[in-house]
């Protein structure tokens, strides 16, 4: 299969997966549009053999993970040193209201630092493992545990009691202690 043909099926079949992983961890649709496109140049500007659709989809997510944190990590840089140009151009971001479960997972979310928010949709909304999610974020478990304990305690002062381990409810959020159904 060639590189077009791959990133055709990809873009159909998995293109929504992709936004909703990247949503997930930019919490903007647009930042989130942003990320799967600058994940699909980055993985498909050399040309590679051999891929098949699960393959392609991987190297794309962890794109969309690299990208985003360098992205977190630029503008924390940026924010310690923009006071110097003495001008605040950016205006104060109005977050939108908490209506229904998403925008209070999303606003949830959005409290978490950068690397406690992709552990955070590693380990609860993709259903990784503890070890999966560090070899993911090229960190050791121990890490790992660190920010999933402190991404679900804040999570848990923003949602309130989590639902215990297999609860059925179709409309409670996905979040610690909630996997799949």
């Amino acid at each position: 299969m060639g590189d077009e043909d791959l990133l055709a099926v990809l873009a159909r079949e998995r293109g929504r997966a992709l936004f909703g992983y990247a949503y997930l961890l930019t919490g903007e649709r647009h930042a989130a549009e942003d990320l799967v496109q600058e994940a699909l140049v980055r993985t498909f500007a050399r040309r590679r053999s051999g891929f098949s659709p699960d393959d392609a989809e991987a190297y794309v997510r962890r794109a969309i993970l690299t990208v985003y944190l360098d992205d977190a990590r630029r503008r924390t840089r940026w924010s310690s040193v923009r006071h110097l140009l003495g001008r605040h151009d950016e205006p104060a971001r109005d977050p939108a209201p908490a209506v229904g479960t998403a925008l209070d997972v999303r606003a949830a979310l959005a409290t978490l630092a950068p690397q406690e928010r992709v552990a955070a949709v590693l380990r609860w909304c993709e259903d990784l493992t503890v070890p999966q999610v560090a070899d993911r974020m090229g960190l050791a478990q121990g890490t790992v545990k660190r920010y999933l304990s402190t991404a679900g305690h804040k999570l848990e002062a923003s949602l309130g009691p989590l639902p215990e381990p297999g609860t059925d409810d179709e409309t409670a959020p996905l979040t610690p202690g909630r996997t799949r159904p």
